[in-house]
């Protein structure tokens, strides 16, 4: 492929001047065919689509649009020529489209107001606060992007009009003159320009505003150089008098808030000083309760600074503060203020136990003290109202709730008659002594056991007394509980065992169980124990429920049974097969009798058939054919009762069964069986005689089916009778049983007549 003018080495071009005409692309085979050109490539094929096409037959290429650097900075794409058949004639050429910038984007300050701050005072070159701006245009290769920065004016000009500068390139802005005031201006505010081209190109504007904080120049100084106050003795934390200052820096900076100290005066540490944070006075109080009796008058001397240092070193303000103390009725104190006293728990009424005084330091107002109880919980003690006696009144229980850590804790209360009266507190602390008055006891007096396989009810012991009146414990059975209930301890005597002995009726039962310590003390406890019909361990009874009887008394009990049902059923069996005397289903060929012939064939044709049906029977309805009267009242009868059918009409379908695979009945033979689903074939069909037949006209088929159940059996003569005489009447011949039985008691009486049936039989 032939290369443009100022194609490129490896075959790629940069092309810097947008708008202008791209070059051309050339196959040197364009002699030899025709050639078609086209390009691939991001701003041709794939997005931005159709920034640069191709002219297909000549190869020049052309921008359809303007190109924006700042978007796309370079294009890469890929030239193809192809024969008129579509084969390539060329491998494809790359092309780099670079976009060369114009200086088309003004700069643009990172902020529009800029804020900094700048301590007063601060000298030249103390650098303040940096601006930025950024400029879409290219930096590298041309100064469109290169931004230079500028300060236009200053507000206000004082105490010069160029207070501050700021770096060309940076954007830093620093203080270059000295005579920076907080108390004479406290803000400037500066209008800067950035520009591209290195400050020749486009502009834009922004403002700084720069704050001048404080600093520490001005110091606080008292309004006063004395003050005096008064305070009561024996208050703490009150507050005696407040300083006053005045500053002036800046309200509520750190040159202006103050920090007092107590310089002199106050060796024992008895009063404070703090800050105020609202008006930043000083406030005295008291540390400590003040004592007129040792001391009556402080004088303190405090001195007052800032929270930051001093810019220069001057002088600190200090005052003196004088303080009187006014002298209050002190209460009573009791020495020691916590008095402990052991005593045994269980003394009797009326011991002493001790005395318990307190003073008046009031030495200026001699008074009298009374004594009185405060806060004694348990109304154990009493106290001698003038000598502080303290002695019992009640028994001392050492296991009392309100004893804790073997302690009983009182207040006494000394009450002096000054105006107004004081009193005073005093704790007494009682160490109570153990001694053996409780016995031990169970932790549980109830619980739930079963009748069958119980299982053991574990009581731990427990004694309210310390060693060596507890464990080990031991325990034992009274009042005829042992007769059904046993009772051990364990190994270490701390837990009883109790176990059930045999089977009680189901209900409550109170076992009388008596406890032992190590040194014989014994307490009786009544157990409520409840009683279940259940086997193992149990939590309550269960409700409705019969007594659970253990696994193997089931199978036994069941076995049992099965074994008699058995055994009757044999013995039945047997008496009944004594009793029946077997028949042969069959009667041999050869016996003839006059009222059955046998016939080795099906019965009659259509010939033989075509009678009307209804005249061998009434239908449904048995009752014979009465005459009706009208006057006379009827006489009420019962309703007529019918046979009832075979409860299972199955069975006849089974003894059907049975017949067609004995093959015994005669051929062709059709029973229809009220409630089964269909007519049954007695036996299966069999090839027809080649002789001629006999005719039979009439057949009369009597069933009688018979259960072989304990209670009895039905016979078949007895059930077939009514239709082998109706039979004989309807045929003229004489018609008998023949039985027929199975498993199931089935039996079949048949009868077949030869000729056809007088008219006047129906």
């Amino acid at each position: 492929m032939e290369e443009a003018p100022f194609w490129g080495p490896g075959g790629s071009r940069s092309l810097r001047c947008p708008f202008l005409s791209l070059p051309q692309i050339k196959s040197n085979r364009d002699k030899e065919t025709k050639i078609f050109y086209s390009i691939t490539g991001q701003g041709a094929d794939t997005p931005p689509e159709g920034v640069f096409i191709i002219e297909k037959e000549t190869g020049w290429m052309k921008v359809t649009r303007p190109l924006d650097r700042e978007s796309i900075e370079k294009y890469h794409l890929l030239s193809h020529a192809v024969s008129e058949n579509g084969k390539p004639v060329e491998e494809p050429m790359d092309i780099t489209v670079t976009v060369t910038d114009q200086n088309d984007h003004k700069p643009e300050f990172t902020q529009e107001v800029f804020r900094g701050a700048v301590i007063e005072g601060a000298t030249p070159g103390t650098s303040v606060m940096q601006v930025a701006a950024t400029d879409a245009d290219d930096a590298i290769e041309t100064y469109n992007g290169v931004v230079a920065y500028s300060i236009l004016s200053q507000a206000p000009q004082e105490p010069h009009p160029q207070m501050f500068a700021i770096n060309r390139a940076t954007g830093t802005i620093s203080v270059i003159a000295s005579g920076l005031d907080r108390e004479r201006v406290g803000e400037y505010t500066l209008i800067l320009q950035a520009a591209d081209l290195d400050g020749l190109g486009l502009t834009t504007t922004a403002s700084a505003v720069i704050e001048i904080t404080d600093a520490n120049d001005n110091l606080p100084e008292f309004t006063k150089s004395t003050y005096s106050a008064e305070v009561a003795e024996n208050k703490e934390g009150v507050e005696v008098v407040r300083l006053a200052v005045t500053d002036k820096d800046e309200r509520h900076s750190p040159a202006w808030r103050t920090v007092y100290s107590i310089v002199q005066g106050d060796s024992g540490q008895l009063f404070s000083i703090s800050t105020d944070p609202t008006t930043n006075e000083g406030i005295v109080r008291t540390a400590k309760a003040l004592d007129f009796e040792a001391r009556k008058q402080f004088a303190l001397q405090v001195a007052v600074a800032n929270e930051v240092p001093f810019a220069v070193k001057l002088p600190t303000s200090t005052a003196t503060v004088t303080i009187n103390v006014q002298d209050e009725n002190e209460a009573p104190v009791f020495a020691p203020p916590v008095l402990r006293v052991t005593v045994s728990e269980g003394s009797p009424v009326g011991q002493e136990i001790g005395a318990y005084t307190a003073h008046d330091p009031d030495t200026m107002q001699p008074q009298k003290i009374r004594y009185l109880l405060g806060d004694e919980p348990a109304q154990w003690l009493n106290v001698h109202r003038e000598t502080g006696i303290l002695t019992t009144k009640a028994p001392l229980d050492r296991e009392s709730p309100l004893v804790l850590n073997n302690t009983y804790v009182a207040m006494v209360l000394a009450v002096d008659d000054g105006t107004p009266t004081a009193t005073g507190t005093g704790t007494l602390l009682l160490t109570l002594l153990d001694v053996n008055d409780h016995g031990p006891e169970p932790d549980r007096r109830k619980f739930t056991v079963c009748n069958y396989d119980p299982a053991p009810q574990l009581l731990h012991i427990s004694d309210k007394d310390l060693p060596p009146h507890t464990s080990p414990f031991q325990a034992e059975l009274l009042h005829n509980s042992e007769e059904n209930w046993a009772v051990e301890m364990d190994s270490e005597g701390e837990t009883a065992v109790l176990k059930l002995l045999k089977p009680l009726k189901q209900e409550t039962y109170e076992v009388y169980l008596r406890l032992l310590d190590q040194q014989g003390k014994s307490h009786l406890t009544i157990l409520r124990a409840t009683v279940c019909e259940c086997q193992g361990e149990v939590d309550a009874c269960p409700e409705g429920q019969m007594a659970i009887v253990g696994a193997p008394i089931i199978l036994a009990i069941l076995g049992a049974v099965l074994a008699l049902l058995i055994l009757l059923l044999l013995l039945l069996l047997f008496a009944r097969r004594r009793k029946v005397t077997k028949e042969p289903l069959l009667l041999p060929e050869d016996d003839t009798r006059d009222n059955i012939f046998y016939y080795g064939e099906e019965g009659g044709g259509e010939e033989d058939q075509d009678y009307d049906l209804s005249q061998l029977h009434r239908g449904l309805d048995p009752r014979p054919d009465v005459l009706l009267r009208n006057d006379v009242v009827p006489t009420p009868q019962p309703a007529p009762q019918y046979r009832s059918r075979p409860a299972n009409p199955n069975e006849i379908g089974n003894f059907i069964c049975e017949v067609r695979e004995a093959g015994w009945a005669p051929p062709a033979l059709r029973l229809l069986v009220p409630g089964w689903a269909a007519q049954q074939d007695l036996l299966p069909p069999v090839s027809r005689p080649s002789h001629p037949r006999p005719r039979v006209t009439s057949v009369c088929v009597c069933v009688c089916v018979t259960f072989n159940k304990v209670r009895g059996t039905r016979t078949l003569a007895s059930s077939a009778e009514p239709c082998f005489k109706a039979a004989t009447v309807a045929s003229g011949f004489p018609v008998g049983p023949t039985p027929y039985s199975t498993k199931f008691g089935v039996g079949l009486g048949a009868a077949f007549t030869s000729g056809r049936p007088r008219p006047d039989q129906s």
